[in-house]
């Protein structure tokens, strides 16, 4: 670490033993009790509401979100902050929702709704899909880019960073194998010296910007800098192409394609994420419908700060950049000179004071430990649960399934940390954000319908969700990579663009729309054609969708919030 002094390493020191301290405490405090799988996995009736929330964003914010988002900033500005944004809406349509169904029909996995909901194939399947997208896509995308991160902010080489890849694995096991309880608790800290230490870069990046424009160290005087200076980075909507736009344009539109990114993909991915997602749900499955709740709509307040900590500085080294200020070996590739933008937060960081960056590496540690904690946990619940428990040894006791489940953890990182060594999965030559996007997207359509149609349609039969989960797979590999060869470029349902790279394209976002709406209206034809009384439907009733004037005053502060963000930078 030779670019760190005493302090940044004094600090770092600090945060990993509070860190670990704590979840010691936690797990000492807890170990005994420890016995059952509700426990282990789900923390039950332990996590507060806002630890809930807090864990939620802890899980959600990782090294994709900081290089990855940062780097979007960079390249194409504001406008990938609708990510965050519309899924804080999304958590109050979860909130709202979601989590009643689950928590009414005491589910405490997302295959478990599916074989409640539906059958064990649709189940099977799923949770296998689950677990290899977890492991081979998620944590060790999680892993790769944090170690990188971290590295480059240390100035380290090949063998520093194959350290750092099984110290963060260490950690992340450290807090894990105590289950979801020492999860939840030390996410608490890990959430607050990531939004502190987000919080700090950010207000350095525009102190910068501010002293290069010459108005001193004033951080409302840089973001005004940023507007002035970069003012296209500053839509949140990006216009249609036309003949005269530029590659530049074209390719801001194919990533977040304007109003129909909003008809959309965009709700698909948030939906699915927050929604259908075991590594998200986990948090709140274990609560009573009140914290859950609770915790939900405070995680969608976080969110509404998550673009500050991590798009701004993105933006901020762009505007550097272009005024000739950026240290330029930190943001260009080594071998052909070219712009990365996925370097851009790792080039901000450089600008920062001794101290600091002791408090953003343990920030940017924090995210990273917590993701991997998170993912790890839910890699194991799945198995555990429903897959060793119902397949493997069905007279497993409660005590036998937390072991597995604890083994389950090492393995599933001992598997992370073999794919990161040498980047086999070539993580690195697409960029994170965009290797998970690639590979989980084909998937979020097909998952979203079935879970959607599952819950607030009767009819919807276990022949239907099988036929949704592979056509949904199907419809999105079709429209990403062969439609526009097979139909034309241009059609009454979409238009492709000509990438950078030369090659016909639909926006991704519009590509999810098309699939979801096909394999919900296949689904739809399958169970109409079944039996009208469906015996699997689900226990709802109107009472369990009231909320407390507490929750309702959540959801009306963060809507607000996001109606004046969405009108200052339309």
């Amino acid at each position: 670490m030779n670019k760190l002094l005493f302090q940044d390493k004094l600090i770092f020191v600090v945060y990993f033993i509070i860190v670990a301290g704590y979840g010691y405490y936690i797990y000492s405090k807890k170990k005994k009790k420890v016995t059952d799988t509700h426990d282990f996995f789900l923390a039950e009736g332990s996590l507060t509401w806002w630890a809930i929330g807090a864990s939620l964003i802890a899980s959600n914010i990782s090294a994709e979100q900081f290089i990855g988002m940062s780097g979007n900033g960079y390249a194409i500005g504001v406008a990938v902050a609708a990510y965050e944004w519309i899924a804080a809406i999304a958590l109050i349509i979860v909130a709202v929702w979601f989590i009643p169904v689950y928590l009414k029909n005491k589910i405490f996995t997302m295959p478990q709704f599916l074989k409640t909901r539906y059958n064990e194939t649709a189940a099977l399947i799923m949770a296998i899909f689950w677990l290899f997208l977890y492991v081979f896509v998620n944590l060790t995308s999680i892993l790769y880019l944090g170690a990188l991160a971290i590295n480059n902010l240390t100035g380290g080489d090949d063998n520093q960073f194959h350290i750092i890849i099984i110290a963060l694995s260490i950690f992340a096991v450290f807090i894990t194998l105590g289950g979801m309880k020492v999860i939840g608790f030390t996410d608490v800290i890990q959430v607050a010296v990531l939004i502190v230490g987000g919080l700090a870069t950010t207000y350095v990046a525009l102190t910068v910007v501010s002293k290069a424009f010459g108005f001193g160290e004033n951080a409302l005087e840089g973001f005004n800098q940023l507007i002035k200076n970069a003012p296209d980075h500053f839509h949140l909507i990006f216009a249609k192409p036309t003949a005269t736009s530029s590659q530049h344009e074209v390719d801001n539109y194919l990533t977040i394609p304007g109003l129909l990114s909003y008809a959309c993909g965009i709700w698909i991915v948030n939906l699915n994420y927050w929604g259908c997602n075991q590594y998200i749900t986990q948090r709140a499955l274990g609560a009573d419908l009140k914290t859950a709740r609770k915790g939900i709509l405070f995680a969608g307040f976080l969110k509404l700060m998550m673009p500050i900590i991590v798009m701004l500085p993105g933006i901020a080294a762009y505007v550097l950049h272009e005024k000739g200020m950026l240290q330029s070996e930190m943001l260009v590739h080594s071998t052909d000179g070219k712009v990365v933008s996925d370097n851009a937060y790792s080039a901000i960081l450089g600008y920062l004071p001794n101290g600091l960056i002791g408090l953003s590496l343990a920030a940017l540690t924090a995210a990273i430990v917590a993701s991997l904690a998170g993912k790890a946990n839910s890699i194991s619940t799945i198995f555990t649960l429903d897959i060793y428990k119902k397949y493997i040894k069905k007279d497993a006791d409660e005590q036998k399934m937390v072991r597995i489940g604890r083994v389950t953890i090492i393995a599933a990182l001992i598997v992370s940390i073999l794919l990161t060594w040498k980047d086999a999965l070539g993580i690195g030559g697409q960029g994170g954000f965009t290797f998970i996007q690639k590979y989980t997207g084909f998937f979020s359509p097909g998952v979203l319908a079935i879970f959607l149609l599952g819950m607030f349609w009767k009819r919807t039969t276990g022949a239907a969700a099988v036929s949704g989960i592979i056509a949904g797979f199907l419809l999105s590999v079709l429209f990403n990579e062969y439609a526009p060869q097979l139909f034309g470029h241009d059609t009454w349902f979409y238009t492709a663009y000509l990438n950078s790279a030369g090659k016909y394209e639909i926006p991704f976002h519009i590509c999810m729309g098309l699939s979801f709406m096909f394999t919900v209206l296949l689904m739809g034809a399958i169970s109409l054609a079944g039996p009208k009384i469906n015996p699997k439907a689900l226990v709802l009733d109107k009472s369990m969708f009231k909320v407390d004037p507490g929750a309702l005053a959540m959801i009306v502060i963060t809507l607000l919030i996001i109606s004046l963000l969405y009108v200052r930078f339309w």
